[in-house]
């Protein structure tokens, strides 16, 4: 039978598309699996006692939560521009009053969560329970002084990290808290959120950034059988989390620990205010510069409040490129000082 010319080309085409053809084989095989939906939550619990404001699918309007309480404290957190999901950062802040209307026993912190929200949420609801019962039992047992405040802080830590796990729930988060109990202050933080004290104006850091490159850091990694590497030049643990210090993260728990490191010190009259902020404030912008933001708001200025300083430093970081989410409290250490 004899085939016509364009039955001849139809079989050729249907051939073609039966036939192997290994180079689109080989891209098939180097595409990436699917995105895992699941570590991205869209749904958005509310902070503290705030309310979150915007939709978080709304690619126009960015959420944004702020507040500011008597004078004593505001806090602001923007949502980063490079993401389509909620905003993973979360905070507290609880302020004891005395009878008379003094102030002795505060509790700050800024939560910036990866791999989706949960640990940042969890750690706000709980960290600062968990630290508060740990004091209480070492003030019971007589045991009282600095180091007894550290080790209840750390205790509080390493539950709230334990109580997360049992969870079973994915991501982590970074972690900086502010414990103020009769005139003294205790600042806290495991990963990279950061505390900043204004000494007479001169920025001080009270906590230090948990890289994996980090000399202390980089060797307890190593020691335990832990990879770091330079990827595009941020410096990651197994190719993946550029913290060596977190709450959560179940699949690097081996290398990525909760334990903070703590600093206290008296608080004296030249110890003006303190920043807590996520590393999406400090990614580009110096503790110096955001002392210098905030301090014409707060000195000379009767009554002053920060709630405008907090709202600049998160647009000057956006400004200068900042992408990612960005939390800030700003504390008046004055209503402390013993």
């Amino acid at each position: 039978m004899q085939v016509s010319k364009d039955q001849e080309e139809k079989k050729h085409a249907v051939d073609d598309m039966r036939s192997p053809r290994p180079y689109s084989e080989v891209l098939r095989r180097k595409r990436p699996p699917r995105l895992n939906l699941e570590l991205f939550q869209t749904v958005v619990a509310p902070w503290g006692s705030a309310t979150v404001r915007g939709t978080p699918r709304d690619h126009e309007e960015e959420d944004v939560v702020e507040g500011e309480k008597d004078g004593v404290y505001s806090v602001y957190c923007k949502r980063g521009r490079r993401r389509s999901m909620a905003m993973e950062d979360r905070y507290s802040a609880v302020v004891d009053h005395e009878e008379g209307g003094g102030r002795r026993k505060a509790f700050f912190g800024v939560y910036d969560g990866h791999g989706g929200s949960k640990a940042a949420e969890f750690a706000a609801k709980n960290l600062g329970n968990n630290i508060e019962a740990a004091v209480a039992t070492a003030e019971r047992s007589g045991d009282g002084g600095g180091y007894a405040i550290e080790r209840a802080i750390r205790e509080g830590y390493l539950k709230t990290d334990e109580e997360f796990l049992k969870e079973g729930s994915r991501g982590g988060a970074c972690c900086v808290t502010a414990l103020i109990s009769n005139g003294e202050l205790a600042v806290s933080n495991a990963g990279d959120c950061r505390a900043v004290v204004s000494r007479d104006g001169v920025a001080e850091a009270l906590t230090t950034d948990h890289s994996p490159n980090q000399e202390n850091e980089l060797k307890r990694i190593r020691a335990s059988g832990g990879y770091v590497d330079c990827c595009h030049g941020v410096w990651r643990i197994q190719w993946t989390l550029a913290v060596s210090r977190a709450i959560g993260d179940q699949n690097l728990k081996e290398w990525v620990i909760a334990e903070p490191e703590t600093r206290t010190l008296q608080i004296k009259p030249e110890l003006e205010f303190l920043i807590l902020a996520s590393d999406g404030l400090w990614d580009t912008v110096t503790n110096q510069e955001a002392v210098d933001v905030v301090r014409p708001y707060f000195i000379g200025v009767e009554n002053p409040k920060t709630l405008p300083a907090c709202k600049k430093l998160a647009e000057l970081s956006s400004t200068k490129g900042s992408l990612d989410d960005i939390s800030v409290i700003i504390i008046q250490l004055q209503h402390f000082v013993a």
